[in-house]
């Protein structure tokens, strides 16, 4: 079965350097816990999914729900150390 994840029309090619789209999809798709914080990108929800690769690194990757359980992942980007600190702090709380 396909996974309920496509990317963006442009998503890939701002994907920064550093990231690798397997990584982004670990986030979103792979059972590890991960925070999912609601917002309001450009007038459209968007539902940011805070997690950890397999590997243990840290991303945000920011998606819309495009209906009938498919999401779009419309960028993906490496945690700020002040996010950092937080998401730590709420895997360490739960």
């Amino acid at each position: 079965m396909m996974p309920p994840y496509e990317w963006a029309p442009g998503a890939l090619e701002r994907l920064p350097e550093d990231i690798e789209p397997f990584e982004a999809l670990q986030v979103v798709i792979d059972g590890r816990p991960r925070l999912p914080l609601p917002g309001i990108a450009t007038g459209f929800p968007v539902l940011t999914v805070i997690g950890r690769t397999r590997t243990g690194r840290p991303l945000a990757v920011v998606c819309r729900d495009l209906g009938e359980m498919t999401w779009q992942v419309l960028f993906v980007r490496c945690l700020s150390d002040t996010e950092l600190t937080w998401f730590t702090t709420w895997e360490e709380r739960r």
